[in-house]
């Protein structure tokens, strides 16, 4: 789906759910945001037909840190798809925002190359629901290897000390998934959606908590290179299967 010049660097970051409001659009903008306050300029796809990150880019001021947008969305008969997908060149992080009711055919293409697959989960029980079909179809049709280490869970908008908290905890830790943050239900996500800004660039003192969190999706992504050495290197210590006089075959009488 992608081509650019320094693809072996690219961190391609996926963020998939195929339930709808599940804070997909918020994750990605936020991560985009942070991500071009440090540099270089990353970009940001949207495939979602809503359009809500490139309406937050719209939002954006000039002023702030530069984002490039892709309305992925869009089809275009003067450009070819490639054309329509392109990034810049010294891009190196991409926010991949999915839409909603994926195909499988699409969820392998979304997905090919990704360095990293978030999924953002709500505490409610159509939301658990809909998560675990979504990491069969990541595992079965995806063909997205556990071993590989590149799928996290992100537990949305929650409220801890409810049950539904509880109860989406132990779905999550249940399915020998990493839980990378547990973000809280906070209007600060709902202000920042509405400035097209990211939490990084609010009041400090305002978004700590919530600022924390992010900070910890942030670690584990930009850890992909370390995680693809560490595959590599298990894989490379697997035994390899030969013939052993412990295996000689057995004839049978003549």
């Amino acid at each position: 789906m992608l081509i650019t010049p320094r693809q072996d660097k690219l961190n391609k970051i996926v963020i998939l759910n195929p339930k709808g409001g599940c804070g997909k659009s918020t994750l990605a903008t936020n991560l985009a945001a942070r991500y071009a306050k440090d540099g270089p300029i990353p970009a940001l796809m949207d495939f979602d037909p809503q359009g809500s990150t490139t309406a937050w880019l719209n939002r954006r001021s000039p002023d702030l840190p530069a984002i490039h947008g892709v309305a992925a969305f869009k089809k275009s008969m003067q450009a070819t798809r490639s054309w329509q997908l392109r990034v810049p060149s010294d891009t190196v992080n991409i926010l991949v925002d999915s839409p909603a009711s994926v195909g499988h055919d699409d969820l392998r293409e979304l997905t090919r190359d990704a360095t990293s697959i978030l999924m953002p989960v709500l505490p409610s029980s159509m939301d658990i629901h809909a998560a675990s079909r979504c990491i069969a179809d990541l595992l079965l049709v995806a063909k997205i290897d556990r071993r590989d280490k590149k799928l996290a869970v992100v537990a949305n908008r929650t409220r801890k000390n409810t049950k539904s908290f509880g109860k989406l905890m132990r779905f999550l830790d249940s399915l020998g998934i990493p839980i990378i943050a547990v973000l809280r239900d906070s209007q600060n996500f709902v202000y920042a959606a509405e400035k097209g800004i990211g939490l990084c660039e609010m009041q400090p003192s305002r978004v700590r908590q919530d600022v924390e969190e992010m900070e910890n999706i942030v670690r584990w992504l930009d850890a992909w290179p370390e995680r693809r050495r560490a595959v590599a290197t298990a894989e490379n210590r697997q035994p390899i299967a030969r013939s052993s006089i412990l295996r000689r075959p057995q004839f049978g009488s003549a």
